[in-house]
């Protein structure tokens, strides 16, 4: 089973003193099947006054932390190890045809049915929430999805060729999009990083009436000779996961066209990527600021950890 290092730095620089920085932290990989997070470390500088360990509402963990000193730099450092088992995937043809999923969340949510054991969080995964509203664009993202959801199609067949069409249609463009551009925007423009892909992807479904959730992570490749590496390696990454009835939560990478495997890195999965920011928080004084973020992910066991390897918008 693959055994990895993962070292992620995050150097917010200011232009005049921060005098009280209040944080969150989403940088812990969370155990979940096929995950084992062995060990892990996060340093602050300056040193933080003081730190609370928890989990979020949505099983991830999550690091609070407050410097009440005056500073005019913060540097997060995290370091993990965490060993990975390769998923098992069913047979896409062999799933259920999608529209079951989609009753099954209905009635269940509105009493007529108790909900499978494995599908009582989903409704959560099915609405709007702040960075996937599902307003005046989403009859136009649910006639996009339907191309690939056909009647009676088995669910993980038609997820993966929806998955393949955001590929196709889509250029990864790092100076295309920010944190704040609307899904609406992403579509037209039809454009992004593989944070305005999932959101994309997690929009199509939920206009349909299906529950997917935003997955952050990490993902290494190592391409063949003479071949590119996959869009995102070395770096922060996120993805889709859907709910299959019978099945769970199958994983979907849009960005790369492919299902998650052993060189996914699970961080944290929530209803998109305002739930699980790796660092967000306020701070008092500051003015304007710089963030450098730097992510290296290496197999254990093919030498010494190198530094910043890969760098982050």
């Amino acid at each position: 089973m693959p055994l990895y290092d993962i070292a992620h730095d995050t150097i917010y620089r200011y232009d005049s003193a921060v005098m009280l920085s209040q944080q969150l932290a989403h940088l812990r990989p969370r155990d979940c099947a096929g995950q084992h997070c062995l060990a892990h470390t996060l340093t602050i500088e300056p040193g933080e006054e003081r730190r609370r360990e928890r989990i979020d509402f949505f099983g991830n963990p999550v690091t609070a932390f407050s410097l009440q000193a005056p500073h005019d730099t913060l540097a997060v450092h995290a370091r993990s190890r965490v060993r990975v088992r390769p998923s098992t995937w069913p047979e896409p043809a062999d799933s259920a045809p999608w529209e079951l999923a989609r009753e099954h969340l209905r009635k269940g949510l509105s009493g007529h049915a108790p909900l499978q054991d494995d599908a009582r969080d989903v409704g959560q995964y099915r609405f709007a929430s702040p960075f996937i509203p599902l307003g005046d664009p989403s009859a136009r993202l649910g006639d996009y999805a339907l191309r690939s959801f056909r009647p009676g199609r088995p669910m993980v067949e038609a997820l993966l060729d929806l998955a393949s069409r955001i590929h196709a249609d889509f250029r990864f463009d790092p100076a295309a999009t920010s944190v704040a551009t609307p899904v609406a925007e992403v579509f037209e423009r039809r454009c992004g990083v593989c944070q305005d892909f999932s959101h994309l992807m997690i929009a199509c479904l939920r206009a349909i009436g299906l529950a997917a959730r935003y997955v952050s992570g990490y993902l290494l490749t190592e391409p063949p000779p003479g071949q590119p590496r996959l869009i995102g390696a070395d770096a922060s990454h996120a993805w889709v996961a859907a709910w299959c009835p019978g099945v769970g939560w199958v994983d979907v990478d849009p960005t790369n066209d492919m299902r998650p495997d052993g060189a996914h890195v699970t961080l944290a999965w929530g209803r998109d990527y305002g739930d699980v920011c790796p660092l967000r928080g306020v701070i008092l004084g500051g003015g304007g600021h710089r963030v450098d973020v730097a992510v290296t992910v290496t197999p254990v066991g093919s030498g010494a950890l190198p530094q910043h390897a890969a760098r982050e918008r």
